[in-house]
């Protein structure tokens, strides 16, 4: 792997839109002045490193902001790519308008496969320079809604915390803890709600605006597009929808009552839902900078290529995963393809969801280094619901050493498993959430809030049933602490879908682990060279839009919960 200074010493400047766009029109005419096969494919070629080059400069400006909103050069700099990046795009786009083209594509396809012409027509379907004016402004509300969700400063106890850093007094053992942490918590979430239902109204319109500007019905469509959905489409998602609800929110309801009964709660409230074992949810051990020790132990153990991979991460401190304040909420993996370095963001809190972490945003990660030599950008990383597949199933892979980072490593993974389980309603709860906010683009924010109760009525029904005496949410503000709904409309279902291939892996990995191991690593050393329904496929797994794959797959699921005696 390349030699690398440390993360903080990498040189951050401003990427020079004007020239980038000037460079682009270059190769454009280029190709379309092209004589022959091969100086086709050498346009091509020097079109791939501008575009590598780019995006780190890119990604450096997002990375840096979102460690550091409050810091008035990054916020500077967001500022140029909000207003400048929709005129990239645009330019880009004339560049794989000529890709499509030109004389030379038969040659082209056989260079660089056919599936890149596919990713080609359809962002040639999603965007045109008359959404460029609704694009930057797409982006300043996004920017300002992760502003906003950074600045909570919550008074609790004699501490200042921000909303991650909130969560570990959200999941304590004494139960008025718990109750006054959720106060506090939800208390600061009242005073920006109507402030995020604004920014929301807002880019619910200005979405809704570019679709019909594109000629499509809503934005639905578009977003579809724009998520690159290649093999499947909204009557698939919405079958899947409700054979999630059907066969998983009886499972889901189910172990929400056997919790209560563990924890000898009687009259359940809101701030009693992240309590997991009467004695206490599984607590990792160790500072950032120990779990961060243990790790390596762990990746050193599970394979060669993990040892290798994390020990770079780390040694390079491309794993920034302390809250802060500031620092903007969530977790997330990027990529930076001139340093063929990944990069892990999160927000340690002291809970098991710190060990979480570690093996979600390692297994993006993992996927991003051993597709680091595809030579093709855009086969480098599939679409996000297959991106989900290789974060979820490493989550599975690491449970055999999760008795580094707990002392009762049992109790850990009964909760990540059945957690895991729980989550595909609430996932398709987003998802069907979303479907009907750009289906109605002209609802008002308590109309959206009050479809937004209705549907976890339906698929949650269960929890519900705790927020009796939490106004926030049972008026069904939930949703808005989901910044992919904010910021990656229709980034959720995807979860879900790679869950469930993830629990495949998992039920593979407890028969034969050599075969599992090998069917993952050879998935994420194909990267994004297929849609999500091929690489299942090629992954030699079951397709969760296939009726009965939902059941198949969590039935053994069940026994293996009931295996850890807890």
């Amino acid at each position: 792997m390349k030699e690398l200074k440390v993360f903080e010493e990498w040189p951050f400047k401003i990427p020079n839109l004007k020239k980038i766009e000037e460079d682009l029109k270059k190769l454009i005419k280029e190709l379309k002045e092209a004589k022959n096969e091969e100086e086709a494919y050498s346009v091509v070629k020097k079109y791939n490193k501008l575009s590598d080059k780019f995006e780190n400069e890119v990604t450096l400006v997002n990375v840096l902001f979102s460690l550091d909103t409050k810091n008035n050069k990054y916020a500077k700099a967001m500022v140029v790519l909000d207003e400048g990046l929709p005129q990239i795009e645009a330019v880009n786009n004339e560049y794989k308008k000529a890709v499509l083209e030109t004389k030379f594509r038969p040659f082209l396809e056989k260079k660089l496969g056919a599936f890149i012409f596919q990713m080609y027509e359809y962002s040639l379907k999603s965007f045109d320079e008359c959404i460029i004016e609704e694009s930057v402004i797409e982006n300043k509300l996004i920017t300002d809604y992760n502003a906003k969700s950074a600045s909570a400063k919550i008074e609790f106890r004699g501490g200042v915390y921000n909303l991650p850093q909130m969560g570990k007094f959200m999941q304590d053992l004494d139960r008025q803890t718990r109750k006054e942490a959720s106060e506090a918590y939800y208390g600061f979430l009242e005073t920006i709600k109507d402030e995020l239902e604004e920014i929301y109204d807002k880019l619910v319109k200005v979405r809704d605006k570019m679709a019909k500007k594109l000629g499509y019905k809503n934005y639905v469509e578009l977003g579809y597009l724009r998520m690159g959905r290649y093999d499947y489409n909204k009557n698939d998602v919405s079958k899947y929808r409700e054979e999630i609800n059907d066969v998983v929110t009886p499972i889901a309801a189910k172990l929400l009552k056997e919790q209560f009964k563990r924890t000898g709660i009687k009259k359940p409230e809101i701030y009693d839902l992240s309590l997991s074992f009467k004695d206490g949810n599984p607590t990792p051990v160790g500072t950032t900078d120990e779990k961060i020790e243990l790790a390596k132990r762990m990746y050193d153990e599970m394979s060669e290529e993990t040892s290798e991979f994390f020990r770079f991460m780390a040694d390079h401190h491309l794993l920034q995963l302390e809250a802060k304040e500031g620092k903007q909420s969530g977790g997330y993996m990027t990529y930076f393809p001139v340093y063929k370095a990944p990069f892990i963001f999160s927000n340690f809190n002291g809970t098991s969801g710190d060990v979480d972490v570690l093996t979600h945003e390692f297994g993006h990660a993992f996927q991003g280094y051993l597709s680091s030599n595809i030579k093709v950008p855009e086969y480098r990383n599939p679409t996000m619901e297959s991106c989900e597949i290789h974060s979820m199933s490493m989550e599975f892979f690491t449970h055999p050493y999760m008795h580094y980072f707990f002392d009762e490593p049992n109790k850990y993974r009964y909760q990540h498993l059945a957690d895991s389980i729980s989550f595909l309603p609430y996932g398709v709860t987003v998802d069907h959430f979303q479907e009907w906010v750009y289906e109605n683009p002209d609802a008002t924010p308590a109309q959206r809030d009050q479809k937004w109760h209705e549907l976890e009525l339906k698929y949650t029904p269960y929890k519900v049933a705790c927020y009796k005496d939490n106004k926030y949410m049972q008026e069904g503000h939930r949703w808005l602490t989901q910044g992919h709904i904010f910021s990656s409309p229709f980034y959720y279902i995807d979860y879900t879908l790679a869950q469930v291939v993830a629990f495949e892996f998992f039920n593979l990995d407890r028969k034969n682990h050599n075969l599992a191991w090998k069917r993952y690593v050879n998935l994420c050393k194909i990267g994004g060279k297929h849609p999500f329904r091929t690489l299942v496929k090629k992954a030699n797994l079951k397709d969760p839009f296939e009726t009965g794959t939902i059941k198949k797959t969590i039935s053994p699921l069940m026994k293996e919960l009931k295996s850890y005696n807890i």
